[in-house]
């Protein structure tokens, strides 16, 4: 597979969560830490898919995990700061991508069984090839998270 637009994705996510001054959502969504841990969470549990995988077995990926408040506070908690929640997103995408980067065609086109929740609406609930579920990520996921992380900001008097 080739992770490039996943990396990239995930570059300008962590520039926007590193940007200082992010508040909390106006609509009572997650904040920039609650973001990261999802992500985070997200992140291992498809890097687990895909071992499963090459390992010869047939996992499955269900994301409902990677929603529970208990799950993202936990996470939160074991990080000393957002610098902290950043660098492990950081390390944890390098993971992800290695792994992916070495999945040949055929571990990449093995359907994995995917429930995915979203806001609490059911997006998806049926078998995607793993590739698609890895690139999911950079298509659709990590900007989408990018552009919660940039409603984030601030507005600072006097500055646009």
């Amino acid at each position: 597979m080739d992770t490039t637009a996943l990396r990239g994705a995930y570059d300008r996510l962590l520039d926007a969560a590193a940007i200082p001054g992010l508040g909390e959502a106006d609509d009572g969504g997650w904040d920039a830490d609650r973001i990261l841990a999802h992500l985070l969470s997200v992140d291992a549990s498809i890097a687990a898919v895909a071992m499963g995988v090459v390992a010869g077995s047939r996992p499955t990926f269900d994301n409902r995990v990677s929603l529970d408040r208990w799950n993202l506070d936990r996470i939160i908690a074991e990080h000393t700061g957002r610098a902290d929640l950043i660098d492990h997103v950081r390390s944890q995408v390098t993971v992800l991508c290695d792994i992916a980067d070495q999945l040949n065609e055929e571990a990449a086109s093995v359907l994995v069984p995917s429930l995915l929740l979203s806001n609490d609406a059911l997006v998806l609930d049926q078998p995607i090839p793993l590739a698609s579920l890895i690139d999911g990520l950079a298509e659709d996921h990590v900007p989408a998270h990018t552009q919660q992380l940039l409603d984030l900001r601030i507005a600072v008097p006097g500055h646009a």
